[in-house]
Parts: structure tokens; C-alpha cells; sequence
């Protein structure tokens, strides 16, 4: 485990930005001010304002997208540039504190795996986004046997070595927070959550809610089978299941007769059943640790 404290040469800070020229303008001189040893390498995504002239201004490494990939694919390209054991991912909108890093790190040197920055109550969000984060925390918590404050914060430092064995299984867009914190648990690592606030963005924010509602859905069917599929299949085969025997008592006392009906739901409750089975198999291939 190397040591945090002191010398930052030792730690990459990747910075997604997307039309973020404002906030880049008053977060980079912080960041530069309080880690100036570290890596500092901001990824535009394609930017159609001045976030790529704002960064030249400044002595990081800066990596443009041709066109924009998402957010996802910008954590992605900073962390292929990095060279630092300790990787800190920080959003570009203004909303994270640079003084918050400290906290993840200080977590990171007790031994955690992962650190990430939990939005407390105080922080600036929406009404449908506090609706949708906490639905995540509250079925990620229930997957994982242990409380999830958040699932989605943007602000979180790894260990670069562990973060790469995921690195494939990340999404383009906005949902890489969810995989990867999924991931970590999957594979057994330790995740440390702290406390911090996140102010109020300057500029229209890219998440769209009509647009994003089909992605929640999404999201909440990929938690589950990140982690444990079985667990989110097997209560939807009970259901069909339950269901199916019901309905079949129904029309036996009712009519004496087995129904088509009772017979379709007991089958799907058996397809379901497998399908969760067959999917748990290939997750743990999937999360298997090389070399071991």
C-alpha cells in the first residue's frame, strides 16, 4: 500500500468534463493548488465551448474526444492515460470540494479498496435524482448485505491495480459509478463511504430525466446482475410460481380442471428460475480473480 500522505506523486486525478469551461475555471486552480505533485489529466468529451482552451491554460495533461462518447468512456480514457497507483475520479461540474479528495485518501490508507464521497442531505440535487439515488442505494444495499449510502456519487479514489480489472466491464455513459462500486463487492474488494456535500453545479446539467427514466429502469436490472443474479431473479420466479399454483387451486376447486394459464405461469416461474441459475454461473466467471 503506498503512502498518501505528504507527496502526491503517486496519484492520478482524472476529470470528465463535458461544456464545463465555467466550472473548470475555478476547479482547476484549486485542484493544481492543493495537489500539485499529482498527475492531473482532464478528458473533454468533445466540448462545443471553451473547456479545451481553459485546460491549456493549466499544466495538466489534457485528453480530447473526436466526438463525444459519455461520461463513462471519459473515466475510461483518463484512467488508460494515468500512471499513478491511486487513482481519484472527480466530476468536472463544479459540484465536488477538491478538499474532499483528502478524505478518500485518508480511507484508502486504512486499507479500503475503493473510497467514495457519499452525498449527505445538505447536498444540492434534484427532486428525481434523489429519487432515483436512493431507490439505487436502497437495492444495491439489500444485494450487497451492507448499507450503500451512495451508489452514484462521481467523486470516489481506487486502487489503480484493482480498477483495472474492471475497466472493461464500464459503460459509456452515465452509469459507471453503479458498475464499478458493484463490481468491487462482487469481487470481494472493500469499498469505504465518507461524508461529503455537493454544491449546487453552475450550468444546465446533461442528465435529462424524461430521457434518463428508460436508463433508471436499466440501471436497477444491471445492479442486481452485477452482483447477484439469482437474487433478483429468483423473487420474480417465486412470484410467477405462487402465482401459478394459485391459480391452478382456483380453477381445480372451481372447476376441476388444469388450466393453459396455470401451466404458462408455472413454466415461466421454472424459465426464470434457470435463467437467474445460468446468469449467477456466468457472473462468477465473470468476477473470477486472474491468477488465482
Amino acid at each position: 500500500m503506498p503512502t498518501l500522505t505528504g507527496s502526491h506523486k503517486n496519484i492520478s486525478i482524472v476529470i470528465p468534463a463535458k461544456n464545463e469551461s465555467q466550472n473548470l475555471e475555478r476547479l482547476l486552480p484549486r485542484v493544481m493548488a492543493q495537489y500539485a505533485d499529482a498527475e492531473i489529466i482532464v478528458v473533454d468529451d468533445a466540448s462545443t465551448d471553451e473547456t479545451a482552451r481553459i485546460c491549456e491554460r493549466f499544466p495538466a495533461t489534457l485528453i480530447r474526444h473526436p466526438y463525444s462518447l459519455g461520461n463513462g468512456a471519459a473515466i475510461k480514457s483518463g484512467f488508460r492515460r494515468a500512471t499513478g497507483e491511486i487513482v481519484v475520479f472527480i466530476d468536472g461540474d463544479g459540484q465536488h470540494d477538491p478538499a474532499d479528495i483528502e478524505k478518500l485518501l485518508a480511507l484508502l490508507e486504512q486499507g479500503f479498496d475503493m473510497a467514495v464521497g457519499a452525498r449527505t442531505a445538505d447536498s444540492h440535487t434534484s427532486l428525481w435524482r434523489r429519487v432515483a439515488n436512493a431507490t439505487y442505494n436502497r437495492l444495491a444495499s439489500w444485494m450487497v448485505n451492507r448499507t450503500i449510502p451512495d451508489l452514484t456519487s462521481g467523486l470516489r479514489a481506487a486502487q489503480a491495480s484493482k480498477f483495472r480489472e474492471f475497466l472493461h466491464l464500464l459503460p459509456n455513459g452515465f452509469s459507471y459509478p453503479t458498475t464499478i462500486t458493484m463490481s468491487f463487492f462482487r469481487a470481494g474488494y472493500t469499498v469505504g463511504f465518507v461524508e461529503i456535500v455537493a454544491h449546487k453545479r453552475v450550468g444546465k446539467s446533461h442528465i435529462n430525466a424524461l430521457r434518463d427514466g428508460v436508463r433508471f429502469f436499466l440501471i436497477i436490472f444491471k445492479i442486481g446482475t452485477l452482483y447477484s443474479p439469482l437474487k433478483l431473479f429468483l423473487p420474480f420466479s417465486l412470484f410467477f410460481f405462487l402465482t401459478g399454483v394459485g391459480y391452478y387451486a382456483y380453477t381445480f376447486l372451481m372447476y376441476d380442471r388444469f388450466t393453459n394459464m396455470s401451466a404458462l405461469l408455472l413454466s415461466v416461474s421454472i424459465l426464470i428460475f434457470l435463467i437467474g441459475l445460468v446468469s449467477e454461473q456466468i457472473t462468477m466467471l465473470l468476477y473470477s480473480r486472474r491468477g488465482e
